[in-house]
């Protein structure tokens, strides 16, 4: 009798084990879902309502992602200088702005100024580590604030007086793309490891799904949107597939460095900023090298 007691007990508390469980991956599922849209749907808004706007959401990004970098360094033994990075974070979008739409590069030479100030700066601060204080604190600049002020400049391709945020749009939907691609033919067929020491669950199988999807996204973005030839597209699509693996790949190095899994939780159940963003910030330079390029050989 106490056996099947006990018998009915445990499938009692498996039963409900398991429904909690699942009420839980369902409620995780729905979290993700929600949050995807909301991003989604503020990033084409921030993009496509005007000009100023879409300066604004990249400054907004690049200051949160800044803020996420400067709070994930400090793991690595660093006190990277804050106040200083989110000012030259500020000093650089205004100077982008002032370029395009004034022809002034004051904000660069102030930035630079800034950038050389941070050495002086260290002297007061009395902290460990100095110079790896300042190389995080130019490092946040570079890495995650340049790429978003390079986006820009892909949108004023032509100056201020033409707007062109389809090529910004279409490098996010070839990087969702590249990523969901890579995703779904990694989980069903892949089998050989892409980068097994940074990312174990990588497969060469899913990159090359991925790049594929990827360069029938640019294929189509070339038909929706004339900004740039077709060819040219397809060239920015290889470079997505490329560099935007890539990019994922630094982030989950720098993560790994620092011995964390998100790079925070500012977006429920898909973690932080620059979980988000990873690829953007090799694509953007990338992408904005090539097409400068390109339109200095077109001349």
């Amino acid at each position: 009798m106490r056996v099947d007691n006990l018998a009915l007990f445990c499938l009692n508390w498996r039963l409900n084990f398991l429904c909690c469980t699942n009420m839980i991956l369902v409620g995780d599922f729905f979290k993700r879902v929600f949050t995807a849209v909301l991003f989604v749907i503020v990033l084409i808004v921030g993009i496509y309502v005007h000009p100023i706007g879409l300066i604004a959401t990249f400054l907004g990004i690049a200051l949160l992602a800044n803020y996420e970098f400067y709070g994930l360094v400090k793991k690595a033994n660093a006190s990277p200088q804050l106040v200083t990075g989110l000012i030259a974070v500020v000093l650089l979008f205004g100077a982008v702005a002032s370029h395009i739409y004034c022809g002034k590069t004051v904000l660069f030479q102030l930035l630079i100024l800034l950038t050389f100030l941070s050495f002086i700066i260290e002297l007061y601060r009395k902290k460990e580590n100095p110079f790896a204080n300042i190389a995080y604190t130019l490092l946040g600049v570079i890495y995650v604030a340049l790429p978003f002020a390079l986006l820009i400049y892909l949108a004023f391709q032509n100056g201020a007086e033409q707007f062109r945020p389809d090529i910004i749009m279409g490098l996010f939907v070839m990087i969702w793309i590249n990523d969901t691609g890579a995703y779904l033919v990694g989980v069903n067929f892949g089998k050989h490891r892409l980068f097994e020491r940074i990312s174990p669950k990588k497969s060469w199988e899913g990159s090359i799904g991925g790049g594929i999807a990827t360069l029938l996204a640019a294929w189509a973005c070339s038909y929706f949107s004339q900004e740039l030839s077709l060819l040219i597209w397809l060239s920015v699509g290889l470079i997505v597939a490329v560099i935007g693996g890539l990019g994922d790949l630094v982030e989950s190095l720098f993560k790994r460095s620092i011995n964390v899994k998100d790079s925070g939780t500012i977006l429920p159940g898909h973690g932080g900023i620059l979980d988000r963003f990873d690829a953007i910030l090799l694509v953007a330079p990338v992408v904005f090298v090539f097409l400068e390029i390109i339109k200095e050989f077109s001349k």
